[in-house]
């Protein structure tokens, strides 16, 4: 058995999917009306379908998982990232751990958390 795709929900499919190009340049593999899975294996599921799914509320910024990118030029991203997106929601901003790892943490417009890191 092998993991296929993470999936994370959404209010506004199209906004998400900017939102991932901009900063990650992932784009559209397949489109399926309101499921939409981008390269590297992230799936957008608009809200209104998965709550129907699951007959449950979403709670955004749940702090339960992260998607975790790496980026060697970290410095770059976050300063792209503040250009793109300036109102995002930090949990963290850049900041170093003692092993050494750079890494900034923050929200997706939906409140699906994001670490980007440099490489271990």
């Amino acid at each position: 058995m092998k993991l296929k795709n993470i999936l994370i929900v959404v209010k506004d499919i199209e906004k998400s999917k900017q939102f991932y190009y901009d900063l990650f340049g992932l784009t559209p593999i397949l489109d399926n009306d309101g499921n939409m899975i981008l390269t590297e294996g992230l799936v957008l599921q608009e809200e209104s379908i998965w709550k129907n799914f699951i007959e449950k509320e979403i709670i955004p910024q749940n702090n339960s998982c992260e998607l975790y990118f790496e980026e060697r030029d970290i410095e770059a991203f976050v300063q792209k990232l503040e250009e793109l997106y300036p109102t995002v929601t930090y949990v963290n901003k850049l900041m170093e751990h003692s092993w050494g790892q750079k890494v900034v943490r923050f929200y997706d417009p939906d409140g699906n958390l994001i670490e980007v890191g440099t490489p271990v």
